[in-house]
């Protein structure tokens, strides 16, 4: 009762926060979900008590219209049964049954209802299989029942954060995954099998003793019949709780054949601890950092490449290499590797090639050919890099094989996602803006020639960090601003979903703090447990995206010379009239501000938005000093899709003690619109608040939303079979037309 009570209290202290009744010290927020969770880790067995207690709360939610209060809750109540040793079926029903009852809600209740649903459907039938799945695909644990991996990549730009905080994430992130070898992993799985499905008749102790004592080829052995058994009973219509037990029953006497029957006592549910995910922080220095670190995921390693050789030659690749060869091939097809040198001596000696009756017609009319120099290609060049990642399981082959006469064609096999990579990125909008522009870029690649796509399931997350002393670029970029400005995205996110403000927009100083604190053994204890558990809490939980428009810019240069810059941006493009450099500019300018004012004379196009989606071009001419356009609204329920523009405009005032000017602010809401200076003077352009993306002596600036590549592609094609059809058309009408960036929260947008 003292327990039940205890975790009672903690869970209601969890929900006040949600109301806005933040605890009294400001370090515990955002903790109080992780030391919820660390208080059931320390005795697993008390997992029942608290998925009793958030059934009842959530039932209560329902009943009291208290809607904020069920997705945090139900997020919570799954994280702890997929830890917890042995679950109920009663108590797992009436986790079932409320989740389906969500299927009558809006979006996105409906949809983690139905997500978790189906999970638990699967979980009653197979006890242990969400953990058992979770740390298969984590640790990259090899099963040919269920072939998935996963990894978290944390992406971390160095001239946006500091030295220490660097050290520390790259410290603790190696920490965490100490001691977690492939063996202790499997055991894991193997004993919380055993615990879900055989509840207190599993011999915990003397199971463990087994394992440990077996060579790992054994343990191996035993780990797959217990994935078999459950992805059999997962995956199979008419399989129940009990069969499964059977099965693992079998499994697990066989494993103790060694101990006779009865000797050891039962000593009750252990918890089995879940192990860290697979992570690997970077440094984000080079543009196609992201790209490569992909593919190398993707690709596996072959024998005769060494991992540093391939790493190197990787940093040298370009990929025009591999698509200099396709540019005019189907979007789905691969190009066909040659073996041929082109060189004669290269062919095939008499005695290799097969003999066919007319081998001296060949001979005859083979061309002549003269000898040359045979390069010895890069593992990394051409189209062979990415043909030799095509050859795992699940993957079709690059080229359709040759059918003989009378064999009917094998079907090729369909391409999996077998890989997901969940990408973290820590900072602030300028670290959003460069994943904009680095995903904008894969995507073309993609177009071009696809690999990744059908085979890795792609996820973003964003975690916020804003350093206390920011450093020499962080001054100079929006040194006025306060670090709220450089975190709109994360105030979006925050604002759209509950549980993402109280678990992640909390790190944004937390995470400084704990780099910097002294050396001590409680700081490693509370950064090596916190920042990591916290970042696997979120990427294991976080399943609903929030898609944010990107947006193209096109740039053209006051030297008619210089070809326009094309560029992207996701939060905000800013611009600001340019000082003039030649005296003789100089003294234009102050004649002209002298009769008109300050800032330069513009012309603005731009598309109206209104409600009934139609479209309405104006146009107007204004003075101005410069602009602001910002993509992440101030209100979740606004339109993400639409940019707020704020101008700067200089009015003239005529009055009895002569000419004067004022600033008057000029708001409108647009989804494209064209800027031009009409007098000839430049003005810089600033993208995502980042001063290393910044363009001088620019005249004019088109902005747009951004399409996605592949569109572009297919429309391009259609076109050229419909010329005077300006509609979309026959598959063009069914993709997506703007590049949206997703980014994972708890819930999405609670409207």
């Amino acid at each position: 009762a003292e327990v039940e009570s205890d975790i009672l209290r903690r869970v209601r202290t969890l929900l006040r926060e949600l109301d806005g009744h933040h605890p009294a010290c400001q370090c515990d927020r955002g903790m109080l979900r992780w030391t919820l969770h660390k208080k059931i880790d320390q005795n697993l067995s008390n997992s029942s008590i608290l998925v009793r207690i958030l059934v009842k709360e959530l039932e209560r939610a329902e009943r009291g219209d208290f809607r904020h209060y069920i997705i945090p809750l139900l997020h919570t109540l799954m994280y702890t049964l997929i830890k917890a040793p042995c679950i109920s079926d009663e108590l797992c029903s009436r986790v079932y049954d409320f989740c389906k009852k969500l299927l009558t809600l809006p979006k996105p209740f409906c949809t983690i209802g139905l997500d978790y649903a189906v999970r638990l459907k699967m979980e009653r039938t197979a006890p242990g299989m969400l953990y058992q799945r979770m740390v298969i695909s984590e640790q990259s644990l090899k099963s040919d029942p269920y072939p998935y991996q996963e990894k978290i990549f944390i992406f971390a730009d160095p001239e946006l954060l500091s030295e220490a905080i660097c050290n520390a994430l790259v410290t603790d992130t190696e920490a965490a995954q100490v001691s977690q070898t492939p063996r202790v992993c499997m055991c894991y799985v193997i004993i919380h099998a055993m615990q879900a499905a055989l509840g207190e008749g599993c011999d915990v102790s003397g199971l463990k003793g087994s394992l440990q004592d077996m060579p790992t080829s054994d343990v191996e052995h035993w780990f797959q019949q217990v994935v078999a058994a459950g992805e059999c009973a997962g995956n199979e219509a008419s399989a129940d709780r009990s069969q499964h037990a059977a099965r693992l029953e079998k499994i697990y006497h066989a494993i103790l054949s060694s101990l006779q029957a009865g000797d050891a006592p039962l000593g009750g549910l252990q918890g089995t601890p879940l192990p860290n995910p697979s992570i690997s922080f970077h440094l984000w220095r080079e543009d196609d950092e992201l790209w490569k670190e992909l593919v190398l995921f993707i690709r596996p390693l072959s024998q005769n490449c060494e991992p540093d050789c391939l790493s190197q030659d990787l940093d040298n690749f370009e990929i025009q290499d591999i698509i200099s060869d396709c540019e005019c091939c189907e979007q789905t097809r691969f190009s066909v590797l040659s073996t041929d040198s082109g060189i004669e001596r290269d062919l095939p000696t008499a005695a290799e090639e097969p003999f066919t009756p007319c081998s001296t017609e060949t001979e005859q009319s083979r061309l002549q050919r003269k000898g040359g120099i045979k390069k010895k290609p890069s593992p990394l060049e051409s189209v062979a890099f990415l043909q030799a990642g095509c050859n795992g399981p699940g993957v079709k082959p690059p080229a359709k094989p040759q059918r003989r006469p009378g064999i009917p064609l094998e079907p090729a096999v369909p391409l999996q996602r077998l890989h997901t990579a969940r990408i973290v990125l820590l900072g602030d909008d300028r670290i959003l803006g460069r994943l904009a522009q680095a995903y904008h870029s894969l995507r073309k690649r993609e177009t071009r020639r696809i690999f990744l796509t059908p085979r890795l399931n792609l996820q973003f997350y964003y975690i916020p960090v804003v350093t206390g002393q920011p450093n020499t670029l962080a001054v100079a970029d929006h040194a006025a601003t306060g670090q709220e400005e450089l975190c709109e995205v994360a105030g979006y996110l925050g604002r759209a979903d509950p549980w993402y403000e109280s678990n992640i927009n909390t790190l944004c100083h937390m995470i400084p703090k704990l780099a910097t604190m002294p050396s001590s053994p409680s700081k490693h204890l509370v950064t090596d447990l916190f920042i990591t558990d916290v970042i696997a809490y979120y990427v294991r939980m976080g399943i609903q995206p929030v898609c944010f428009q990107v947006y193209a810019v096109k740039i053209f240069f006051n030297d008619p010379a210089q070809e326009p810059a094309e560029d992207v941006f996701l939060t905000e493009l800013h611009t600001q009239v340019q000082e003039s450099i030649s005296h003789r500019e100089l003294s234009m300018t102050k004649k002209k501000m002298t009769l008109d004012g300050p800032g330069i004379d513009l012309t603005v196009t731009y598309r109206k938005v209104v409600v009934s989606d139609r479209t309405k071009e104006l146009a107007m001419s204004l003075r101005s000093t410069g602009l602001v356009m910002k993509a992440i609204p101030a209100d979740e329920a606004e339109d993400l899709a639409c940019l707020n523009v704020n101008i700067t405009e200089i009015v003239r005032i005529n009055n009895l003690s002569g000419r004067s000017f004022s600033a008057v602010a000029n708001r409108l809401k647009t989804r494209s619109i064209k800027i031009r200076s009409t007098e000839q003077r430049p003005f810089t352009v600033c993208l995502d608040k980042d001063s290393r993306r910044t363009y001088r002596n620019v005249i004019s600036v088109e902005v747009s939303p951004c399409l996605e590549p592949s569109y572009c592609l297919q429309k391009t094609r259609t076109m050229k079979f419909s010329l005077h059809k300006t509609e979309d058309v026959g598959l063009v009408k069914y993709m997506p037309k703007s590049l949206l960036l997703p980014i994972n929260t708890f819930a999405g947008i609670i409207q």
